[in-house]
This record gives C-alpha cells, structure tokens and sequence, in this order.
C-alpha cells in the first residue's frame, strides 16, 4: 500500500542572482507526522529550504509540493508581530476564522429571524463540531502555556523571545498541518 507524503521535493535547486547555489538536487518526501530536522553549518540553505516549503520562496528549479489540502505554517528566524495590535490581538489573528464563525452566531442570535435560522444552525453545528464555545478559553490556555506576556502588553517592547512566543501561539492556534519552525529554540532560555 503506498503512503501519502504530505510534502514532496523532487529535484530542487536554488541559485541566487550572482551565481551563489545554496541548494542543488534535493530530493524529499515526508509522511504525515514526521519530525524532521535540519542541520547544517549557517549559510547551508535551511532558512532557504524551509522558505521553500512554506510557499514563500517560488524562485527555484525541480518540483515542490505540499498534498493537496495540506496547508503549511512557518515561524521565521525573526517573527514580525503587527505593532498596531496588542499581545493578545497578534495572537487572535491565529484563531481569526473560527472567531468569525463565533461573531457571525452572535450577530445572527442578537437579529434572529426566521430567515435567519438555518444559517444560524449551520453556524451552531460548526461550532460544536470544532470546539468553538470557549474559543477564548483556548486562546488564555495556549497563552499560559507559551508563557507570552500579558495580552495587553505592547508588542514593541517585547524582547525577542517574548516576540516568538507570541508568533508560536498564533501559528499553533491556526493549526496548520504542517509546522516549519526556523531555529525554534532562537531567543528562548532553557525553560522555555
């Protein structure tokens, strides 16, 4: 019986423009839930690779695909928080598709009509079936287990482990299918 790989290489080399080639004929296929890791000296292409991977990067040769519906999250080196948003808002963009369900049922529960009910069904049916009831209860819980500072704190004067933490618990909570974490213990003390 063959396996489904949820990301396949087949090939694939980087050049940049001046002729430097930091990836040459990488062949790769991963099943679902492998824990991959990838080391090298600095400078070896594994920023580049995993750019790749997240779809960020398109300027290459050979082949490289995700499955179809697997959707992939990618934590850089150096996260970038939006800095005219709170802790607590940088996280929620995480979690912005399922709170749009919730939004939705409590605008349509404040206006219910008749004509409104079976989209509200729908919604409620949704929401049940992901677990979406204490959505904000979710968002504390991730929050205290990531340790990210308070949600009011402003994300400018967070230090860079404090900012990845925050980055982390967003990515986590949108729950991609595939998670590529760029030096994932970077700006982290031995706790964290």
């Amino acid at each position: 019986m063959a396996h489904q790989y949820v990301y396949v290489m087949k090939g694939l080399s980087k050049t940049y423009p001046g002729g430097k080639q930091v990836l040459k004929d990488i062949w790769l296929s991963f099943y679902p839930g492998a824990k991959i890791g990838i080391v090298g000296p600095n400078g070896a292409g594994k920023s580049t690779l995993m750019k790749i991977m997240a779809g960020m990067d398109t300027e290459y040769t050979g082949e490289a695909w995700a499955a179809k519906g697997v959707r992939m999250g990618y934590l850089p080196q150096e996260p970038q928080l939006d800095p005219t948003k709170n802790v607590r808002d940088n996280v929620m963009e995480g979690v912005a598709a399922k709170q749009k369900l919730v939004n939705r049922y409590n605008e349509i529960a404040a206006n219910y009509t008749d004509e409104t009910a079976d989209e509200m069904a729908k919604l409620q049916d949704e929401i049940e079936a992901q677990g979406l009831w204490d959505l904000d209860s979710q968002v504390d819980q991730a929050m205290d287990a990531l340790r990210c500072p308070e949600g009011d704190a402003d994300v400018a004067s967070l230090s860079g482990g404090e900012r990845r933490r925050v980055a982390l618990c967003k990515l986590l909570l949108d729950a991609p299918d595939v998670l590529l974490l760029d030096e994932p213990t970077n700006h982290l003390d031995a706790e964290s």
